[in-house]
């Protein structure tokens, strides 16, 4: 990334760690009366994107007003599912986005859109919730930081990195930035579960609608599982160790799922500032009935633990304390980014965001040529 538009510097690197906020006027950030529901229309109406919008449609401060996809099938699913009554639908999100009516979009598609289509939504002056990665490549990530930049300062740019909205993170954030475990020396994070993909035969697609409709078993528009899957760990890694990694080694290969495109395992070792090494390891090979999600940050006077259930803060022999979370941390995210809008008060995330995604495939370039990488061989000077 050598280019003045996408190089890396170091003010990059400060202003991306942490999330900055402007407050405007209610009325400004949307056309309709501030006390009114927030017209959202969903992108992507697949698994994860009618997840999304469950949430937002029960939202006392949120409304699904307009659905697009590709496919019939998948409107028509998420129509019933979330209860609608004649919504605005469209094969075409350009469309959608053309709609004054509509206040914000949720961008739920495969990742390899996300830049794209994030970038017509900055260009059409949504608000924005867009999920994760922020792409799968370093042209992607390149695309969506530009767009952050110019985006509407009036209007939110938030990303599907929920532990940023989760209670327990921010608690575990906080003690960690007080100094509760000291120090820190080292840290590491995982993701170790079942392989979530299912190949599906969709009986008369052509070749190129079955390889989209199957687009998780597909590098090029998955990013593969590091990137779709770890960028979550990555996102929590940038955040509580306040800066990007140096470079990374690491491993990884194929057992079980060998008609897929992308690994189903795979090991790392990063090195980020002031000396800190992290170890990342994850698969999706686990047999059901065992998974470990998370991350640790060891100090030389604790450690914390943090996943989407709990985090735990281990102050000595027998003596630790608990906080358990109360509720899938999502609801967390999309409660903050309705809210946001309604009182006016503003996030852009899109460039940290694709910073945390550039972790994702930092380590996995490491992995395909088994090599050791640098941020600055691959990204340009920090």
């Amino acid at each position: 990334m050598k280019s003045k538009e996408g190089a890396l510097t170091r003010r990059t690197l400060i202003s991306s760690s942490a999330t900055a906020f402007s407050i405007v006027a209610p009325q400004a950030v949307r056309g309709s009366q501030a006390n009114s529901k927030v017209s959202v229309g969903l992108i992507g109406c697949g698994g994860r994107g009618t997840f999304d919008a469950k949430i937002t449609h029960s939202d006392p401060r949120g409304r699904i007003t307009a659905l697009c996809d590709a496919f019939d099938d998948r409107i028509e699913q998420a129509t019933a599912a979330l209860g609608l009554q004649k919504p605005e639908t469209y094969k075409d999100f350009e469309k959608l986005l053309g709609n004054p009516a509509i206040d914000a979009v949720i961008i739920a598609t495969p990742p390899f859109e996300h830049p794209r289509m994030l970038e017509a939504a900055v260009n059409a002056r949504k608000h924005i919730y867009c999920e994760k990665p922020m792409g799968v490549d370093v042209e992607g990530c390149r695309k969506v930081i530009a767009a952050s930049r110019r985006h509407d300062p009036k209007k939110n740019l938030s990303v599907g990195f929920q532990q940023r909205y989760g209670g327990v993170y921010l608690q575990a954030y906080k003690l960690l930035q007080a100094g509760a475990i000291g120090d820190l020396a080292a840290a590491r994070a995982y993701w170790i579960a079942n392989d979530p993909f299912t190949r599906r035969d969709y009986p008369g697609a052509d070749a190129k609608t079955a390889r989209l409709r199957n687009w998780f078993c597909y590098r090029d528009l998955s990013g593969d599982f590091i990137v779709e899957q770890d960028c979550h760990n990555f996102d929590v890694l940038h955040w509580f160790l306040g800066g990007l990694p140096v470079r990374v080694v690491g491993y990884g290969g194929r057992k079980v799922r060998t008609t897929m495109d992308l690994m189903d395992h795979l090991s790392l070792c990063f090195e980020f500032p002031n000396g800190i090494y992290v170890n990342f390891e994850a698969n999706q090979l686990t047999p059901r009935g065992y998974a470990k999600v998370g991350e640790e940050f060891t100090g030389l006077k604790g450690t914390i633990t943090t996943s989407r259930t709990a985090m735990i803060h281990y102050k000595g022999p027998n003596d630790m304390e608990k906080i358990e979370a109360k509720r899938d941390i999502t609801y967390d995210a999309f409660e903050q980014f309705l809210e946001r809008i309604q009182r006016g008060e503003v996030e852009n995330v899109g460039e940290r965001s694709a910073l945390s995604t550039m972790i994702a495939i930092l380590g996995r370039t490491a992995l395909y040529t088994q090599k050791e990488t640098t941020w600055k061989g691959l990204y340009g000077t920090v």
